[in-house]
């Protein structure tokens, strides 16, 4: 049993710790790990593998929890809102986003916007809601590509004339609206270049390859084509490859794979308009964080866009857009 005095030393001494604590004030809660979502457009392509590389890095090095959200198809326009839906009421410090359609998507976001700060990728939508918005300037890159494309035309023909095709993935994607804007005002200023087919494909390679083919059949003085993406340029290229057409149509492709790279390496595509994916998701991750924490962004940011062809793809800077870091 303790004696009295023992039990009165340890009540004082409680006290005065009680008084010390209420002095120093009460001791910081833990810090907690903040979470922002990344929503892409399709989880399965190699552009956007390497958009998700660049937050994934982002997140290690500024300590946040980035998971790695999106559609298996740029075409699934509900799947995008369901995922991005689902994001909010997790309550994330922000998201980072990349629509899948300009005119669907506007409203989600504004929506969601009343909840977290919303960083926008790569294309746009019709929302004032986002708090900064990161993307290359779509339109200049569409105008690269009609100057890359009537250069290839005059290396491949000697002079810059002749009928040339659009092929853009699909509707109403902000990103590739605006390549076909640039693309057609910038190729006005070539009055030997004739537009004479405009395509929409459906998301698919194949379609790509079936447009493109029956291109080559029914415009028999074809010289040129730019296909505004990815996935388009792989179908293009391959009809290109199958119809052993490459020293007749120079092609324009928009991004970068293995399979675009070994086409430029063996003469198939003359030109490859690349963006800058990996800052992009990079960057988006690093300025979410920072409008989570209200301080102040840039609204509007641009990631850039560069011609490689076969003279320069060995070049220092196009071998780092080429071969992004992608694991």
């Amino acid at each position: 049993m303790r004696s009295l005095s023992t039990t009165r030393r340890l009540m004082l001494a409680g006290i005065a710790l009680a008084t010390a604590s209420l002095a120093i004030g009460p001791l910081p809660a833990m810090a907690q790990t903040p979470t922002i979502p990344i929503i892409v457009k399709d989880t399965t392509s190699f552009y956007w593998q390497i958009v998700l590389a660049g937050a994934r890095q982002a997140g290690k090095d500024l300590g946040v929890n980035v998971p790695e959200l999106g559609a298996q198809a740029e075409t699934d326009i509900n799947g995008q809102i369901s995922i991005l839906e689902n994001a909010v009421a997790g309550n994330p410090a922000a998201i980072v986003i990349a629509p899948t359609e300009r005119t669907a998507l506007g409203p989600p976001i504004t929506e969601a916007a009343k909840s977290v700060p919303i960083i926008g990728i790569d294309s746009s939508a019709e929302s004032d809601a986002f708090t900064s918005f990161l993307t290359t300037d779509n339109v200049q890159g569409g105008r690269i590509a009609a100057d890359g494309l009537a250069a290839a035309i005059k290396a491949k023909t000697g002079k810059e004339e002749g009928e040339v095709a659009l092929i853009t993935n699909a509707p109403n994607a902000g990103s590739l609206e605006e390549r076909k804007k640039g693309f057609v005002e910038q190729l006005a200023k070539y009055p030997g270049l004739k537009l004479v087919a405009d395509r929409y494909a459906d998301g698919q390679a194949a379609t790509g390859l079936n447009i493109t083919t029956d291109l080559l059949t029914a415009n028999p003085n074809l010289v040129g084509i730019f296909a505004s993406n990815l996935i388009m340029a792989q179908g293009a290229g391959q009809a290109i490859a199958e119809n052993g057409a490459k020293d007749k149509v120079a092609l324009i492709g928009f991004d970068s794979d293995d399979r675009l790279v070994g086409f430029l390496k063996d003469g198939v595509i003359s030109a490859l308009v690349v963006q800058d994916p990996y800052r992009m998701g990079y960057d988006g991750i690093k300025t979410a964080l920072a409008a989570s924490k209200k301080e102040t962004v840039a609204e509007n940011v641009d990631t850039g866009a560069n011609l490689i062809t076969t003279a320069n793809m060995t070049e220092a800077r196009s071998q780092e857009l080429l071969n992004p870091k992608v694991k």
